[in-house]
């Protein structure tokens, strides 16, 4: 009967989302390397996906006592990165070779470590109606500072930012004091400033970053990169000129493009309606992470799914943002859609994380009622 109890809106709408994502790859990779990264695209999904169902056995209770060795493995993950160990990729240091050819981003992972660290922090110890401490929202920030500061050093500023942003949502909804997020909002904008002006990020790492706003700064990079997906995505109309039929898509014309700008094949060739339906899914996922956070009345569970919801919300509309011209380029991927294995994971494991959660509520609501006498 667990089965039963399974949100499969959650896990139907995130396999949606994987299945598109390997049209789309195939679509912007076929001419060069035929089926082969839309194949290891779906190997992906179908790795991540047995993850986040068997995720669904651990109760919520446990996952809550596995939270400090889960982040001091995110830790020693992103402590890896930056030993000999640690492979640049595009100027930054994230990544570790495995045997067999694979390759693990220590940095996706990091976000399932401190989302289950930062709701551990502020929710253990208390119940529902008191809200945190100082002492707490303080540890909170130390806790989520540590692999802040260590992916700044790969540099990485994207994933920074997207931990950033979930800190700010569950320190909000733990109930601490506005003070608290005002300065951590403060406190994030300021190490943007530092990480820009010190400089953490090499001179083509800030070009690109600031290419946005100014394209000229990075003309045969990012700025070219952005003008190119611009136009597809201008391109596509209402309905797209088809599946593998895009003219910037198939002319090779966006480098790397089913990787953090894969939102512009949908663009092209999906048109509007396509790009919409994507971005759609996404938002349900947000939402009803959203929903589980508003429905539990466990405070963990609570926090979980905010972070997760907090997590997907930032880093879809960073994503898009960039595609579209808005946002600067951070190399964060589309979740579930990009190509990338260590992204694929980490969004599924958040999915079972937080159909976890919505365990413990649903067994009480069923569990029967029993008179007790005096």
């Amino acid at each position: 009967m667990a089965w039963v109890r399974i949100d499969w809106g959650l896990y139907v709408a995130a396999l949606g989302l994987s299945l598109i994502g390997a049209l789309l790859i195939w679509s912007g990779t076929h001419q060069d390397v035929g089926a082969a990264l839309a194949v290891r695209h779906l190997i992906n999904t179908g790795i991540g996906a047995t993850m986040a169902v068997l995720l669904l056995r651990a109760d919520v209770r446990w996952v809550r006592a596995a939270a400090p060795w889960v982040y001091l493995a995110g830790l020693l993950g992103l402590l890896l990165v930056l030993s000999p160990l640690g492979v640049t990729v595009n100027g930054s240091r994230s990544w570790i070779h495995l045997p067999g050819g694979f390759s693990l981003q220590p940095a996706e992972l990091a976000k399932i470590a401190l989302c289950i660290g930062l709701a551990m922090i502020l929710a253990e110890g208390r119940d529902a109606t008191r809200p945190p401490r100082w002492r707490e929202v303080l540890t909170a920030w130390v806790l989520a500072g540590i692999p802040i500061g260590l992916i700044l050093l790969q540099p990485d500023l994207g994933t920074a930012l997207v931990l950033g942003a979930m800190t700010v949502g569950v320190v909000a909804a733990s109930g601490a004091a506005a003070r608290w997020t005002v300065a951590a909002v403060v406190g994030a904008v300021a190490a943007i400033v530092a990480a820009i002006r010190v400089p953490l990020l090499d001179p083509y790492q800030l070009d690109r970053l600031l290419a946005f706003a100014d394209p000229a700064r990075d003309p045969q990079g990012i700025g070219y990169q952005t003008r190119q997906a611009r136009l597809a995505i201008g391109s596509g109309g209402w309905d797209g000129a088809g599946l593998g039929q895009g003219p910037q898509t198939q002319g090779g014309f966006i480098p790397f493009q089913h990787t953090d700008f894969v939102f512009s094949i949908a663009g092209e060739e999906l048109g509007l309606l396509g790009a919409l339906g994507i971005v759609g899914l996404l938002v349900f996922l947000v939402v009803r992470a959203l929903w589980v956070a508003v429905c539990t009345d466990d405070p963990f569970a609570r926090l979980v799914a905010v972070g997760v919801a907090g997590w997907l919300l930032f880093q879809t509309f960073e994503n898009v943002g960039m595609n579209l011209g808005l946002m600067p380029v951070t190399g964060l991927p589309l979740p579930f859609v990009s190509y990338g294995g260590s992204s694929m994971f980490a969004c599924w494991l958040a999915v079972g994380l937080v159909a976890a959660c919505q365990q413990p509520q649903r067994v009480a609501a069923s569990a029967p009622l029993v008179r007790t006498s005096r």
